[in-house]
């Protein structure tokens, strides 16, 4: 673990790149300009071959890891997480344009109310619709209802981890991502794990404008993981706690 200094500012960012090169200099020039002196690190983790980043004269510290061979997104931001001694740690893809300066305030403080598990912003597409960051359950119903019947989300279980900030400690709690998800639902399994452990999911009105590839409906070996991801998350001991006390909860209502 780096240390930081206690009056430090609070938050440690973690960014994943797979050859996200060009998005990289304006994300930490965002980061720079709308953070509110929020942030004092941010870990770049460049999962393919990349060159050193021109990072100086940003207002925090910029650690660089270049991984000798590929790991699976959980793999990567629990990597990034050992460089972590701040209270509050978040997530960010690379592919983010962050303006808005009211956002990471608005992270900050709802990621420091008692009881906090993850928070996350109001994503918007390039268009400047909203994006759907936010959904139920996934059980092979609600993929039909969503996919097939185009019907809206029934309630929020989970938030997806382009954007999530969360108290280390939380994080550290329930073990971080779960690696065994090379690529897709690891967000689910973590939020749902935070979840059980009587931790709450938050989103504030703040906004990031997030450009999503949607690999999975493009690349078949993309596709693959995410067929992988989904039958080990409906295997998980945490998917069936969690529909377990979804329904005790609906029935003491």
């Amino acid at each position: 673990m780096f240390p930081v200094h206690p009056t430090s500012p609070p938050i440690t960012v973690s960014v994943v790149s797979h050859g996200h090169d060009a998005w990289l200099p304006p994300l930490l020039q965002d980061l720079a300009s709308v953070s509110s002196g929020l942030l004092c690190r941010v870990v770049v983790t460049h999962n393919l071959p990349a060159s050193p980043l021109a990072a100086g004269g940003l207002p925090f510290e910029v650690i660089e890891i270049h991984n000798p061979r590929p790991l699976g997104f959980g793999a990567n931001h629990n990597q990034a997480f050992a460089h972590v001694a701040s209270p509050f740690f978040c997530v960010l893809n690379p592919d983010m344009r962050l303006t808005d300066p009211a956002l990471w305030p608005q992270l900050l403080a709802a990621a420091s109310l008692p009881g906090a598990g993850a928070v996350t912003a109001t994503l918007l597409n390039a268009d400047g619709t909203v994006q759907d960051n936010q959904r139920a359950l996934v059980t092979p119903w609600a993929l039909f209802r969503r996919r097939v019947l185009r019907r809206p989300e029934r309630g929020t279980d989970w938030y997806s981890a382009a954007l999530l900030l969360m108290p280390s400690s939380a994080y550290r709690a329930v073990g971080g991502f779960d690696e065994r998800f090379h690529m897709y639902c690891e967000d689910v399994d973590l939020c749902l794990r935070l979840q059980l452990a009587g931790l709450r999911l938050t989103r504030v009105p703040g906004t990031a404008q997030h450009h999503a590839q949607r690999d999975s409906l493009r690349r078949w070996h993309a596709l693959g993981w995410h067929v992988h991801s989904l039958l080990r998350l409906w295997c998980s001991v945490a998917f069936w706690r969690y529909r377990l006390q979804q329904r005790v909860l609906r029935g003491q209502r």
